[in-house]
């Protein structure tokens, strides 16, 4: 699978979903027990034996140009499966609600085998960032 931007996703870009001021989180997600599909919109959609671990809010959200960036991230240490991919959802605080954006399973760690110390996600520097529209 190559890095997708759920049509979940880009529903909300058309309506209401504004990046620099939702709450945006990363899940770690294990492929062995989830699959990207299209048909996705919610977090409720990845089982949770599927997400690994869960980053706090984005931080310093940009939008310029169409192109969304914000702070890399340290996601304390957890430990757990081998993590092959990371989701950005809109946190909501309720998984049926969270709203799916961008599946990515390529680059920066991944894979990544859990252990106790921490992962840093460090967002790609070049002109897509984290992702362009």
């Amino acid at each position: 699978m190559a890095n997708a931007i759920y049509p979940s996703g880009k529903q909300g870009f058309l309506s209401d979903l504004d990046l620099t001021t939702a709450t945006l989180k990363v899940v770690l997600v294990d492929t062995a027990a989830y699959t990207y599909s299209a048909n996705h919109s919610n977090l409720s959609d990845i089982p949770a034996p599927a997400r690994v671990a869960t980053s706090g809010a984005l931080a310093s959200k940009t939008v310029t140009g169409g192109v969304f960036d914000a702070a890399d991230l340290t996601i304390p240490g957890f430990t757990g499966p081998t993590v092959e991919a990371l989701v950005i959802y809109k946190d909501t605080g309720t998984a049926s609600t969270s709203t799916l954006i961008a599946y990515i399973d390529t680059g920066g760690n991944l894979p990544y085998q859990p252990n106790t110390a921490q992962v840093d996600i460090a967002w790609d520097n070049t002109a897509t960032k984290i992702l362009a529209l």
